[in-house]
């Protein structure tokens, strides 16, 4: 449930353009997505509107002492060019076990993947 929340958070914050917000539950500060926080904000330019929904988590699994579970997301709305575009896919979230050494950061779930693809079109009101 922590880590659907997390990707309800993520979604939240997209929907909001807080693409600061977003980008900070991404593993590691941010790094994880694999950008700089300007170039996260930069990659959501193209989108005017967005909106996400969410599924319910699958189970999570442990490996190499964290443990992993996937967020089913979905992601839609207008881009600036008028287009509208829907993505599908899982999102990834990993967390550090509760271990001697770790830190309360690292046990906290963070974004680690996600793998959203175009799939099917999706109409916006007002278009």
């Amino acid at each position: 449930e922590d880590a659907a929340q997390v990707v309800q958070r993520y979604g939240a914050a997209l929907e909001q353009g807080d693409f600061a917000a977003a980008y900070a539950l991404w593993g590691d500060g941010g790094k994880a997505s694999g950008m700089s926080e300007e170039e996260f904000a930069d990659s959501m330019a193209d989108y005017e509107e967005i909106y996400v929904m969410t599924g319910a988590p699958g189970r999570a699994e442990g490996a190499a002492g964290s443990l992993y579970v996937t967020v089913p997301m979905q992601m839609y709305g207008r881009l600036q060019s008028g287009d509208t575009f829907n993505r599908i896919g899982p999102v990834t979230l990993r967390r550090v076990n509760d271990v001697p050494g770790s830190t309360e950061a690292q046990r906290r779930w963070h974004i680690s993947d996600t793998d959203l693809t175009a799939k099917g079109t999706v109409r916006v009101e007002g278009k």
